[in-house]
C-alpha cells in the first residue's frame, strides 16, 4: 500500500514510518505545517520539520511538507480563543487531530493518490473488515503509560478505516530502542510539550491578550460569599486551579470552582467543594448511535487521566459511580466499553451547567 506517515519531527512518527516499510509499504513522509507563529513545544518548529526531513532521508523515502496553517487557526486555534472567552477550558490537541491531523490530512492524502494515512499515535484500530460492527473500531495502546486514544475519541471511523497506528502494540521504551537501533536522530529527542502554540515564557495570558480583551473579575468564596480577592483576567482561570488562590482562613488550600462570565466572579472553595459525580455533555458523538438512558461506560476525562465507571442518565448527562473533581467546561469526555475499557465508543464535551454542590 502507499502509506503517506505523518512526520511530526520525534521519535514516535520516525520509528512508525520505519515500520510500515518493514512490512513492505511504499511509505512517503508528510510534514504538516501547522502553526505559522513561534512554538518552544518540540511541535511544529523549523527545527521538527528538519528532523523529519533527515529521518526521511535516512530511510530513503521522499518527504513533502503539507501547509495546513489556514485550517489549523479555523478549525483549532479560533475556537480555542473564542472558548476561553467564554470561561471554558478547551482542548485544543483533540480538535487538531480531529480536524486537522486526520480528517484534512487524509483527504488530502486521498487526493493524491495514497491508500491510507499513518500516524505515530499509541492507540489501536481493527480494520471494519474483521469487524463485527462494520466499522473500524478504536482501542487503547498496550501501552497505558503513552496511551493516546483519548485524543483520538473524535476522530471520524470512516478516516480509521484507512489509517495505520503501527506503534499500538508497543511501549515507548521499545519504540526508543528501535529508533536507537536504526540510530535516528530523534532516538533520544524528548516528547513535545503543552499546547504547540503557547509560549512557555508567555503563556496562555500572552496569547489570549494578543487577541481577544481580557476581564478582570472577583474572587468569591463559596462558604460566605464574600469577595476575598481579584483576577486580572477570568479568561486564563480554570476549575480545579489552586496557583494563585491561596488558603482561607483556616488555612485549608482552595480551588477554584466555577468562573462565571456573566457576573465576572470566580468562586472559590475548599477540595470537599470540588467533588462531584455529575457531567453535562454537548456536541456528544456516539461512532454507534446513542445508548440507551442507564447504558454503563467507561470514561476518562483527561488526556492521562484514570479510567472512570459512569452510567449514561439522558440527554447528554452522565453519572460517575465516585464523585471526582469537577471537570471544566470545555473539556472532552471520552466513552469506553463497560467490559474492557479498552475500546473507544464516542465522546462529548463538557458543558456549563448550574452547580449541583
Amino acid at each position: 500500500m502507499k502509506i503517506a506517515v505523518g512526520m511530526s519531527g520525534g521519535v514516535d512518527s520516525s520509528v512508525a514510518a520505519a515500520l510500515l516499510m518493514e512490512q513492505g509499504h511504499e511509505v512517503i513522509g508528510v510534514t504538516l505545517k501547522l502553526w505559522g507563529g513561534l512554538s518552544d513545544s518540540g511541535c511544529c518548529s523549523v527545527s521538527d520539520v528538519e528532523d523529519a526531513r533527515r529521518v526521511a532521508l535516512r530511510l530513503g523515502i521522499d518527504h513533502h511538507v503539507w501547509g495546513m496553517t489556514e485550517g489549523f487557526d479555523e478549525k483549532v486555534v479560533d475556537p480555542y480563543v473564542e472558548s476561553h472567552a467564554i470561561g471554558e477550558t478547551p482542548n485544543p490537541c483533540i480538535e487538531c487531530n480531529r480536524h486537522i491531523k486526520f480528517d484534512a490530512m487524509f483527504k488530502r492524502a486521498m487526493r493524491l493518490g495514497f491508500d491510507a494515512i499513518a500516524t505515530g499515535h499509541y492507540a489501536r484500530v481493527e480494520n471494519k473488515n474483521s469487524s463485527s460492527s462494520g466499522r473500524a473500531r478504536l482501542f487503547r495502546s498496550v501501552d497505558d503509560l503513552k496511551d493516546q486514544s483519548y485524543v483520538l475519541s473524535g476522530t471520524d471511523p470512516k478516516v480509521l478505516e484507512h489509517t495505520f497506528f503501527p506503534l499500538g502494540a508497543m511501549t515507548k521504551d521499545e519504540v526508543r530502542q528501535v529508533a536507537a537501533k536504526l540510530n535516528f536522530p530523534t532516538a533520544t529527542k524528548p516528547d513535545s510539550q503543552d499546547v504547540c502554540f503557547i509560549l512557555a515564557t508567555g503563556g496562555r495570558k500572552e496569547f489570549l491578550e494578543e487577541r481577544i480583551p481580557l476581564t478582570p473579575g472577583k474572587l468569591v468564596d463559596h462558604a460566605s460569599g464574600e469577595v476575598v480577592g481579584e483576577v486580572p483576567a477570568l479568561e486564563v482561570m480554570t476549575v480545579g486551579q489552586r496557583k494563585e488562590i491561596g488558603h482561607d482562613s483556616e488555612g485549608q488550600r482552595r480551588y477554584v470552582l466555577d468562573v462565571n462570565m456573566k457576573s465576572k466572579e470566580v468562586r472559590i472553595g475548599r477540595l470537599e467543594h470540588l467533588l462531584d459525580k455529575t457531567l453535562k455533555l454537548r456536541n456528544v458523538n456516539f461512532f454507534d448511535g446513542f445508548p440507551q438512558d442507564g447504558t454503563p461506560f467507561i470514561v476518562q476525562v483527561s488526556a492521562h487521566g484514570k479510567p472512570l465507571e459512569a452510567i449514561w442518565i439522558k440527554d447528554g448527562v452522565i453519572e460517575l459511580s465516585q464523585a471526582q473533581r469537577r471537570v471544566a467546561a470545555g473539556q472532552t469526555v471520552a466513552f469506553y466499553d463497560a467490559e474492557s475499557g479498552t475500546e473507544v465508543l464516542g465522546g462529548g464535551i463538557v458543558d456549563r451547567r448550574e452547580s449541583i454542590i
